[in-house]
């Protein structure tokens, strides 16, 4: 039997000392926002604040949790997510089923129809005007129905479907299967890694969307949080951050928009930490065997 080597070279040391100072880049910009958004706004804007707050406060979330437009943004946000996230995959998992099966007719012409849209589209206008038509326009519905299908996360799929044998097709359509019944008893429990890879993708680009929310809707009940973001922002650019919000004059006194808008961010970004842990296991694998074959 030999004795496995436990010692470290000198490659293995410079590995571990890079990877350590990658982590630290991307980390520190998550403490610093971290830190400014506990951090007295007053106090912030003289500088310095880096890793810990220095004069320790609650005002940039009290004046955070007393904006309505929060609750507004924070419940659409949720239900676009809750209600986009599946039916995005759902569908996108049925097209990408057809399109990986050898016997689909015409499969090579909706293959390059579908990877001409990825790089070529009909513009804004256009795209306006057709949920227009659609009656989407200032409607819930805006955020989920365009976002059924991408033909990215297609691709993915229909390449990861095609690793799986094909015996198990074989065997169901033997027992009487019909193709919506392997797809959905078969295919589907053997894609669980690439499954919760495209949902948190989708997931991800359905918490983080502001652009559809701030061109096709008018209501502000139908605002989303990360438009609450922008707007925030916006109105710190401008100088007038504080005006639409009603807090005790103690908090007013001693925030600055800049600490309130780390604040904002912080309270976005938690279902995101909270959700990623649970999927994460799965993410590598899906990539991976979703890419693996063309």
């Amino acid at each position: 039997m030999f004795k496995r080597k436990s010692s470290l070279n000198k490659f293995d040391y410079f590995n571990y000392i890079f990877l350590i100072l990658i982590s630290c880049i991307t980390i520190y910009p998550f403490i610093y926002v971290l830190a400014g958004s506990f951090n007295q706004g007053t106090d912030y804007m003289n500088g310095g604040v880096y890793l810990f707050p220095r004069v320790f406060s609650l005002d940039n979330y009290k004046m955070i949790f007393n904006d309505n437009r929060l609750y507004i943004g924070f419940k659409n946000t949720i239900a676009r997510t809750l209600i986009g996230t599946p039916a995005g995959v759902f569908f996108t998992a049925m097209v990408s089923y057809g399109m990986s099966r050898k016997d689909l007719k015409f499969k090579k012409q909706i293959y390059w129809f579908n990877l001409f849209t990825l790089f070529f589209s009909g513009g804004l206008i256009p795209y306006f005007l057709v949920l227009k038509t659609l009656s989407l326009n200032n409607s819930f519905w805006v955020y989920i129905v365009p976002n059924l299908y991408s033909v990215f996360n297609m691709i993915i799929f229909a390449n990861y479907f095609r690793e799986i044998p094909e015996e198990i097709h074989e065997s169901a359509v033997v027992d009487g299967a019909r193709e919506f019944t392997i797809f959905w008893k078969l295919y589907l429990p053997l894609s669980k890694p690439v499954l919760a890879t495209i949902a948190l993708w989708v997931g991800v680009f359905h918490w983080n969307s502001f652009f559809d929310s701030m061109l096709f809707t008018t209501d502000p009940k139908l605002q989303t949080l990360q438009l609450f973001l922008v707007k925030l922002i916006k109105e710190a650019s401008l100088g007038q951050g504080q005006a639409n919000i009603r807090v005790p004059a103690h908090v007013m006194s001693t925030i600055s928009i800049t600490t309130v808008r780390y604040a904002a961010i912080v309270v976005s970004s938690i279902p995101i930490f909270m959700l990623y842990p649970f999927v994460q296991k799965y993410l590598v694998k899906g990539v991976m065997l979703g890419s693996v074959k063309g």
